[in-house]
């Protein structure tokens, strides 16, 4: 498999994550071991599936790691509703990429 640093869809979701960091300073420090905890993880895990499946031996392995890196994506989709919903925060630029970044995925697993 290629490295991971040249695909597309891993530098997008290194710069998401990046955004997530930075985004969730603005929550209340009473979720820092809550909702601020869970949506890094998430947002770290995106990035870090897709570069652990592109090290793996074979096509359907790499395509095992994109499905968890997509479900981790549609894990922060679900805690960014529940952050604007509850905090009336929300960075539309964020929704923007993540959407970009989950059809990227959708993409590339149906190339594999």
């Amino acid at each position: 498999m290629s490295d991971f640093k040249n695909l597309i869809v891993w530098q997008k979701s290194m710069s998401l994550t990046k955004d997530i960091y930075l985004f969730t300073e603005k929550l209340p420090p009473g979720e820092k071991f809550g909702l601020i905890s869970q949506i890094r993880r998430c947002a770290i895990s995106i990035p870090s599936n897709i570069a652990e499946g592109s090290k793996r031996r074979t096509r359907k392995d790499f395509r095992q790691f994109l499905k968890i890196a997509s479900g981790s994506a549609a894990e922060l989709e679900t805690q960014l509703i529940l952050v604007k919903d509850i905090y009336k925060i929300e960075n539309k630029e964020i929704f923007s990429k993540l959407k970009e970044i989950q059809k990227m995925l959708e993409s590339l697993m149906k190339k594999l």
